[in-house]
């Protein structure tokens, strides 16, 4: 009889993947890949949220045999941790979501965006190069190219970043592109654009949008609400890196974008899901400095060398996000009933840029 045959299993690191886009998709990962090991490396900042995960907690409980994921507490800009975990797992696959992301934030505290962005990043960049790490993935951002007035923004566009938080994504972007001149690292580039779905911190326009209006509160809106982002459920979001974890040449940058609607359109849209009129929620306040009105990335090459396609979109699928965030209350009030949210809410709805 024919020895079966062993898969022997690979170690992979997420950075941040307690937050929205990580948490998705190390459930993605861990449904799709049964001889993955996930190690989920996060400091459980603001955004970071263990409840995010708690499905796979739960079936690793029940699993007494087969361990395929392991949290681990810890902060990418501490050498010493990620040298050792490096060193013990030997890990054949890294995916960088760990970041500082949200806008606002960075113009009120740039100092944690250029720690976590940067450092973080070349933390890991440092250890994969000591370690041979055979493949690293940074998740990068399509704000990188700043406001695009016209046409679209491909892999080879100017980065012009128009706040800290893009910034600091940017310089970690370039930072990752001179190691793979300078060292041969092997990594890759992925630039996404505005991710929405289940799991999303609700101080981003769609989870706050929702949640707000749900509990019958105002929504600050930028400026006149007319920016134009490219958004991008963050299941298409999850295959896109798949895709290019598995096929897409080492030292790629790839654009990963969703469908072009203003920030007022997908308000709109929420609130007709909700069974209402956005007109009586919505209330402008001062648009951010230095505002980008339109983000405009182009994931042709994505599409053309590794096949990628989206499959949901803003109009149909973004009933099933509602309806999440109407079934899962006790998730987001447990957030907003925290002090440092309700401090953060007040800042946005007043717009205190300084």
């Amino acid at each position: 009889m024919p020895k079966k045959k062993v898969t022997k299993k690979k170690n992979v690191l997420v950075t941040g993947g307690c937050g929205f886009i990580g948490s998705n998709f190390i459930r993605y990962f861990y449904n799709k890949y049964s001889n993955y090991h996930i190690f989920n490396l996060d400091a459980l900042t603001y955004a970071g949220n263990p409840d995010n995960l708690s499905d796979i907690e739960n079936s690793e409980a029940k699993n007494k045999t087969n361990k395929r994921f392991t949290f681990i507490k810890g902060d990418i800009c501490d050498e010493t941790l990620i040298e050792n975990l490096f060193k013990k797992y030997r890990f054949d696959l890294i995916i960088h979501f760990a970041a500082e992301t949200h806008v606002d934030r960075s113009i009120f505290n740039v100092f944690d965006f250029v720690h976590t962005n940067i450092r973080g990043t070349h933390s890991l960049l440092e250890a994969v190069r000591r370690n041979s790490v055979p493949r690293f993935i940074y998740i990068s951002t399509d704000e990188v190219y700043g406001s695009v007035p016209d046409g679209f923004a491909d892999e080879d566009s100017p980065l012009r970043p128009s706040n800290p938080y893009a910034a600091s994504k940017a310089s970690a972007d370039l930072l990752a592109q001179t190691y793979i001149k300078t060292f041969k690292t092997p990594a890759i580039i992925v630039r996404g654009s505005n991710n929405f779905g289940t799991h999303q911190y609700p101080e981003k326009l769609i989870p706050m949008a929702i949640t707000s209006i749900i509990e019958g509160k105002k929504v600050p809106v930028h400026g006149s609400g007319e920016h134009i982002r490219s958004w991008l459920h963050v299941l298409d979001f999850c295959s896109a890196i798949d895709l290019v974890a598995h096929k897409a040449p080492i030292f790629s940058i790839y654009n990963v974008s969703g469908e072009h609607k203003s920030n007022i359109e997908v308000l709109k849209l929420l609130a007709g899901y909700l069974g209402t009129d956005i007109k009586l929620f919505k209330e402008h306040v001062n648009d951010r400095p230095s505002a980008d009105f339109r983000y405009a990335p182009d994931c042709s090459k994505l599409q053309k060398e590794l096949g990628w396609r989206r499959k949901y979109s803003v109009d149909s699928d973004m009933g099933d996000v509602v309806k999440w965030y109407l079934d899962n209350k006790s998730w987001w009030q447990k957030i907003k009933q925290k002090q440092e949210y309700i401090n953060h809410y007040e800042k946005q709805y007043k717009a205190q840029w300084y």
